[in-house]
């Protein structure tokens, strides 16, 4: 069996073939894919070769952890799940490449218990389910933000689920102009534009490392900073400052199982909207263009890939 994917052989050196896959198990499922996302964050530094070195790390690699599609087969234990529309954050089952996430290719194999059956009428906003659910996983941990910085994807998805939470709408900042459009319930703004210093949660959801003492500058007594999103750089900041103000840290890792099933049921029931997060569509045949596009094009939100062409 064999799939058609997008691989990265070595940093910005992107194709569309071929691969084979590895033989299904009993307790694996094949899926079909018809959506897979483009992640503004960990795929942007695999993509640009800035990504810290952690275990499963090389090249080639297939890239993707926001794949949605149709189970078409299945081992022999897990038949029943046939014709479902999961929701698979990533795979490894190439027999040519590493699987680092795994999930931008036509069709892919993975255990049953991976594939989350998600309700078919999202379409292609399915891909979002596990940047909200990394949303959900920062939120549960402390308190609601009232300061999030970074209006992309994942800052929007933390203040609707903040809203969603029943706590006071948080401010957002973002330093781009044509990103601060599309507020829903709450305000975005400049950072320049805002002269609080009191703030007692703040959430970083931009990925720039070298941000902590502006942030730290903004907190109020024993107030907690949050790192929702990703940082390729190391992080630094002035100790005294950070010592008066008491401040706290901490670090959000990925969704666990429990947060993907609690944002489904959030987006099921209404409370979570994932409307108006994604900007660009595009054929998975012109992923050498979408990439880039993804990562550099200021009007670009969210970048999804189309794979009904290959199923």
């Amino acid at each position: 069996m064999d799939a058609i994917a997008v691989i990265l052989d070595a940093p910005k050196r992107l194709s569309v073939r071929q691969l084979a896959l590895n033989p299904a198990g009993t307790c694996d499922v094949i899926v079909e894919t018809v959506w897979s996302g483009i992640s503004s964050g960990t795929e942007k530094l695999l993509w640009s070769g800035e990504m810290p070195r952690f275990p499963g790390m090389g090249y080639p690699l297939v890239p993707g952890y926001e794949s949605v599609g149709r189970i078409v087969d299945a081992g022999a234990d897990v038949q029943e799940r046939i014709g479902e529309w999961v929701f698979v954050p990533g795979a490894n089952c190439y027999a040519e490449a590493r699987g680092l996430f795994g999930g931008t290719a036509s069709r892919l194999i993975v255990p049953s218990a991976r594939a989350l059956t998600i309700s078919e009428s999202l379409a292609e906003k399915g891909v979002l389910i596990a940047l909200a659910a990394t949303a959900l996983h920062a939120l549960g941990a402390g308190d609601p933000p009232e300061l999030i910085v970074g209006h992309g994807v994942l800052g929007r998805l933390l203040a609707r689920l903040t809203i969603a939470s029943g706590a006071p709408a948080p401010v957002v900042w973002d330093n781009k102009a044509e990103r601060r459009g599309g507020a829903r319930g709450y305000v975005c703004i400049a950072p320049k534009d805002d002269d609080r210093h009191d703030y007692k949660a703040i959430y970083d959801a931009s990925g720039y490392a070298h941000g902590l003492d502006n942030l730290i500058s903004r907190l109020g007594k024993r107030g907690e900073i949050v790192l929702a999103g990703f940082y390729s750089d190391r992080l630094s900041f002035g100790f005294a400052p950070a010592f008066q103000a008491e401040a706290r840290l901490r670090i959000a890792a990925e969704w666990t199982p429990e947060d993907l099933a609690s944002t489904q049921a959030l987006v099921e029931t209404g409370a979570l909207d994932l409307d108006g997060l994604i900007s660009h569509v595009q054929p998975a045949s012109e992923a050498e263009s979408a990439y880039p596009a993804a990562f550099n094009e200021p009007d670009c939100l969210k970048m999804v890939l189309d794979w009904s062409s290959y199923t």
